[in-house]
């Protein structure tokens, strides 16, 4: 299982499993104390798990960067 924010190179690897974020490089989980982002991920890379019926297989996270990065600007504000 892996979670790559390189397609190009998950391709390349070929890991059985692997779920692709769109986020920026060492970003893999998103922004700090976004835990329900975070939760998020790793529970769709758990699901793949059991899921997948091909391999490797790859799957799309379907959240861009920006708003990733939008939420977690907000969690910090929020959080003061």
């Amino acid at each position: 299982m892996s979670v790559s924010c390189a397609r190009d190179v998950t391709e390349h690897a070929k890991p059985p499993r692997a779920v692709f974020v769109p986020f920026r490089m060492g970003h893999l989980f998103g922004t700090p104390f976004h835990v329900e982002l975070q939760r998020r991920i790793i529970l769709v890379a758990l699901g793949l798990i059991e899921t997948a019926e091909d391999s490797p297989a790859i799957l799309d996270l379907d959240i861009t960067w920006a708003q990733a990065r939008r939420e977690g600007k907000e969690i910090e504000r929020l959080r003061g």
